[in-house]
């Protein structure tokens, strides 16, 4: 197997707000009003805590509205519609209590992180939003990482699939690499491998077989390692974990490495482009610092269990 190693959990620094200059031209009022409306963000986001306000969530809907602006920039140049990433980001908090109990500023942050990067967090399973603590992270879905592999416009197809104990199943690594899987029919056993592979537009192939033991090596480094999606949808972290794995050999886009440097991120700079100056860790989990502050605080919601294998135009 490729060597895998560990990375820790990341913050994003905030920026300092950048005033537009006295002379700003008629062309730039579109940058003035997300300037303004993250402006706005902030000074609502720091009365909250002057005043002491605490869970509930009674204003997020308010806070996310006001930060619309800032988030159809992020979403520029993505295929999703700005109103419906903030109603499915309000349906996913309000299906998750646990985020509301977290600082808000990490939840816009890791909203801001997942409209960057083009991924909708929901039923789709793009993205997921994982208290830790008082603190909300990103974390990509497997589903999410395939989305950009694939924009690359680097492949032909890209697929993650789980390998049972009555399945046919062989591979070899080397000078003439080969893989082969053919499901077996009714009961299929056991999980024993996770794989991911992807075929070039030049016409060459690249693939990644993990066994459940170092599937499990992973997760053990991983903070949610026993609550959230590795309890609740262990075959979706799998395959995720495998097309991480496989993204070391493939010609991907930029937004696929940011989005696998992103990963565990804690966010708080609400700027578009605060994503920019990560470095991608390509060895597995990075989630996977010290304890959780509350262990307790780490459901994921129940609809962004992804449980289908998505299906490559």
């Amino acid at each position: 197997m490729r060597g895998r190693g560990t990375g820790a959990v990341r913050h994003l620094r905030h920026r300092a707000a950048r005033e537009p200059p006295a002379d700003l031209p008629h062309d730039s009022q579109e940058g003035t009003a997300v300037s303004t409306a993250n402006t706005n963000t902030k000074a609502a986001l720091a009365q909250r805590k002057t005043t002491g306000a605490a869970g509930g969530g009674g204003d997020i809907r308010t806070l996310i509205e006001r930060q619309k602006p800032e988030i159809a920039r992020a979403l520029h140049g993505t295929a999703l519609n700005p109103e419906r990433f903030t109603r499915v980001a309000l349906t996913v908090i309000k299906q998750n209590s646990d985020l509301l109990r977290c600082r808000p500023e990490s939840l816009l942050g890791a909203l801001m992180t997942s409209a960057q990067l083009g991924l909708e967090p929901g039923p789709l399973g793009e993205s997921y939003l994982v208290p830790f603590g008082d603190q909300v992270t990103f974390i990509p879905g497997y589903r999410g990482l395939i989305k950009l592999a694939w924009n690359s416009g680097q492949l032909r197809n890209i697929s993650a699939r789980v390998v049972h104990e009555e399945d046919e199943f062989e591979y070899s690594y080397g000078l003439h690499p080969d893989l082969v899987h053919r499901p077996a029919r009714g009961d299929r056993g056991g999980i024993t491998d996770v794989y991911a592979a992807a075929t070039l537009i030049d016409g060459g192939a690249e693939f990644e077989v993990l066994d459940v033991g170092a599937i499990e090596a992973i997760r053990g480094r991983s903070r949610a390692s026993k609550k959230g999606p590795w309890v609740t949808d262990w075959e979706a972290m799998a395959r995720k974990t495998a097309v991480r794995q496989l993204a070391k050999w493939l010609p991907m886009a930029t937004v696929m490495n940011r989005a696998i440097a992103a990963e565990g991120t804690v966010r708080t700079d609400l700027d578009a482009e605060a994503l920019d100056d990560l470095t991608p860790d390509m060895d597995g989990e990075v989630i996977d610092a010290e304890p959780a502050d509350e262990p307790g605080q780490l459901e994921a919601p129940p609809d962004e269990a992804p449980t289908e294998e998505p299906t490559t135009p």
